[in-house]
């Protein structure tokens, strides 16, 4: 009760009011949300603090970059999504308010948008070396419907394609992605699919922002040939596994196109089946059989590895409902 109450508390004001609605509707970072509602950064991020300690956002920085969206593990969050649904559009503030958040949205679409096309060519050249990405996007469907996991976690998210095609299979999503450009492009496109259930943060693969044994699935494609270390990008990932946790490995089988290591900054040349199910057993994982989708001149490998469950840990499917793991973050900047 007494979170409730200063819940209450903290939304009984205009601003904070405002503010609890836009947030609702993305992430949203200090000055965008000074620009909408036309007031100094230093207002905004007083009323924005308490609106955090009340427990009604959640805040995480990203660089020197500070975003705030509704806290979906909070005890309160049935009564923010109340109070959002009865602000209605018919309200003058809130109209104009939204009017100004879709300019906003609109503007980073537009810097996506830019981004991608500068660098589509590259991307598309790589991709003509290899099968029809929609063939590798099925394989990694039916492998994930066919485990049902509640969350998932996807390393080097890029665009947040893995979680476009994906997301709706689980009941959360978090991509986690060292490039803020990408990330960038990542929030438009899920924004863009309607998926409210995930969401995008800046981290190191290495040293992932995270608790321990948080995700049923953990995906990393396309991402391992960056790697100089991939068995310790693979470790990181089991540890993020719960008991009968999956991981699922895309990337190139060996090859010998030098290019890609010269002109596209690949720092291996693919990965042999055996050298992949090693890091995986030195982390604690159980591999599984490999499918190979051969292409012309790259084969994609998809390696998939669980993590048995030991005596006495709890099940994924006997687990109490939990709050969603991006509530649970280890995010150090905070």
């Amino acid at each position: 009760m007494d979170q409730l109450l200063a819940a209450l508390r903290a939304v009984a004001e205009t601003t904070r009011l405002r503010l609890l609605v836009l947030c609702a509707r993305g992430e949203l970072t200090v000055s965008e949300l000074a620009q909408i509602l036309g007031q100094s950064q230093p207002r905004v991020s007083r009323h924005l603090k308490l609106l955090c300690e009340a427990g009604l956002l959640d805040r995480f920085r990203e660089g020197s970059w500070v975003f705030y969206r509704l806290n979906a593990a909070s005890m309160a969050v049935a009564l923010s999504r109340h109070l959002v649904a009865a602000c209605g559009e018919n309200d003058e503030t809130i109209a104009l308010d939204l009017q100004r958040l879709a300019t906003i949205k609109r503007q980073r679409a537009e810097v996506a948008a830019a981004y991608f096309r500068e660098n589509a060519a590259r991307w598309h050249r790589i991709r003509s070396l290899y099968v029809d990405e929609r063939e590798v996007e099925a394989a990694l469907t039916e492998i994930v419907a066919a485990r049902q996991p509640h969350d998932l976690l996807d390393i080097g998210t890029g665009t947040g394609r893995i979680i476009e095609i994906l997301g709706r299979r689980v009941v959360h999503a978090l991509g986690i992605d060292t490039s803020r450009e990408m990330l960038a492009v990542a929030r438009v496109n899920l924004e863009r699919a309607g998926l409210d259930n995930s969401i995008v943060r800046l981290g190191d693969m290495y040293q992932l922002p995270l608790g321990d044994a948080g995700f049923d699935a953990v995906v990393i494609h396309q991402v391992l040939h960056y790697a100089d270390r991939p068995a310790a990008v693979i470790a990181e990932a089991a540890r993020v596994l719960r008991p009968n946790g999956l991981l699922l490995v895309v990337d190139f089988a060996p090859h010998a196109l030098e290019f890609l290591r010269e002109e596209h900054a690949h720092r291996r040349l693919g990965f042999a089946d055996g050298d992949v199910g090693e890091w995986c057993r030195a982390a604690g994982l159980e591999p599984e059989a490999a499918r190979h989708l051969r292409g012309e001149p790259l084969t994609v490998a998809i390696w998939a590895a669980h993590r048995p469950a030991l005596p006495g840990e709890l099940l994924p499917a006997a687990r109490p409902e939990a709050a969603a793991p991006m509530a649970r973050e280890r995010v150090l900047q905070r």
